[in-house]
């Protein structure tokens, strides 16, 4: 820190951050750069020497990647392989753009999953992104309104990435974004200005498809200072998904040629099989559910996802790397004691899943009512205990008992 005689109030140039709130003020001629500022200035340099694009040899190919997603994701053969094609395609487009002149032109091809709630479309696109090493941004389309209204910009997105990818431009451009409940931004009809449905659809479009957008980044010091920094989106991969409940109904109908009246036959939602049903999905089915033409058409890769049934859910907490069975047996063994779910236990947790319609992603938080006194209580406990969780336990007909290894039965409170 440079020693200064007079009274005078000494900040850096750059970030504006007086002397007293760095480690170090550097002086030029009538300029200060602080110690943050040089390494950000050394992180920007080194970003440009790195290489742009992915090495294509690197890149695993869509067997691989389709492997590495059964080590996470329970079933979903179908969408596995579209996805592990598309993501494999798209980043070897990046990779060969710096080639020798090619005679043919890569259009980036974005991809819209369409699957119940919990089925698995935010796990995908987060293990995508593990996968190929690339930034992430899950952004709620309905959070989203167009500019000039209260609510997140879509320029917000891809704030969302540049801060996933901790600031480097050029590692974003590469990136992921996945836009989560695309569904609820379809067109409302009957409304005059829809400025949460339509409106956001065209405000997406550009980017989606793929151009530079400036992007204002908040001031470290002062929200209101901002700065812009320009993006190119013609490189991200952009992953929309939904629920889109009541699209099977739009698919029936122009399938039958939407028969109606006497003639037609009327099921029940419960009696349909809705994943089947959604795999005939067409790009005029998402026209009619209320997207626009001109968004549907920039994302061509359609996947459907299967609602997961009681054997699937199982297969969810059991099976894969981040099983949540694993994880709260994990838990406990970190302090020398037992835990093991019956399949009663586990069959129990699986139904009230499907009861309260959350698919996987309620697992978690039934696990977690069922063994809450078991994590409370069993770490305080010197002696080395197991306990065994049934179906009684989890539908609260019983409390569940803490056993030590020498067969004594210990208190669970």
């Amino acid at each position: 820190m440079p020693k200064f005689n007079d009274n005078k109030v000494y900040k850096c140039s750059f970030c504006g951050k007086l002397d007293k709130q760095v480690k170090r003020l550097i002086q030029g001629p009538g300029v200060y750069i602080c110690d943050a500022c040089v390494r950000l200035c050394n992180d920007i340099l080194e970003n440009d020497v790195k290489e742009e694009t992915i090495p294509v040899a690197n890149l695993p190919k869509p067997k691989k990647i389709k492997s590495i997603l059964d080590q996470y994701i329970i079933g979903q053969d179908d969408a596995k392989q579209t996805l592990s094609v598309a993501a494999y395609n798209h980043y070897k487009r990046i990779g060969q753009k710096n080639q020798a002149e090619e005679d043919v032109e890569f259009q980036k091809s974005n991809i819209m999953m369409i699957g119940p709630t919990g089925s698995g479309k935010t796990l995908f696109a987060q293990t995508l992104a593990k996968i190929l090493n690339v930034p992430l941004a899950i952004v709620d389309a309905n959070a989203l309104t167009e500019t000039g209204y209260v609510g997140e910009n879509v320029e917000d997105i891809l704030l969302a990435l540049i801060n996933s990818a901790n600031g480097d431009i050029n590692r974003a451009e590469r990136g992921i974004i996945y836009i989560d409940e695309v569904d609820k931004i379809a067109r409302k009809p009957g409304t005059t200005r829809d400025i949460s449905g339509e409106g956001v659809q065209q405000a997406l479009l550009k980017i989606i498809e793929g151009t530079r957008v400036n992007v204002p980044i908040p001031s470290s010091i002062h929200q209101q200072m901002q700065e812009m920094v320009s993006i190119n989106t013609k490189d991200i991969l952009f992953i929309c998904g939904g629920a889109f409940n009541d699209l099977e109904t739009v698919i029936e109908a122009r399938a039958k040629g939407g028969r109606l009246g006497f003639g037609a036959n009327v099921t029940s939602k419960n009696e349909k099989d809705i994943g089947k049903i959604l795999k005939e999905v067409m790009p005029d089915d998402l026209v009619k559910f209320g997207l626009i033409p001109e968004f549907v058409g920039r994302l061509p890769i359609i996947v459907t996802l299967d609602a997961l049934d009681e054997t699937a859910l199982i297969k969810i907490l059991t099976e894969p790397k981040n099983a949540l069975v694993k994880q709260y047996q994990k838990m406990l063994e970190m302090d020398a004691h037992e835990l093991t779910f019956d399949n009663g236990a586990l069959r129990a947790i699986a139904r009230e899943a499907i009861q309260r319609n959350t698919g996987a992603r309620g697992l978690r938080s039934i696990i977690e009512r069922v063994i809450k006194e078991i994590m409370f209580n069993v770490p305080s406990i010197d002696a080395d205990t197991y306990c065994i969780i049934d179906e009684n336990v989890v539908t609260g007909k019983t409390e569940p008992v803490i056993r030590s290894k020498t067969s004594k039965t210990l208190k669970s409170n």
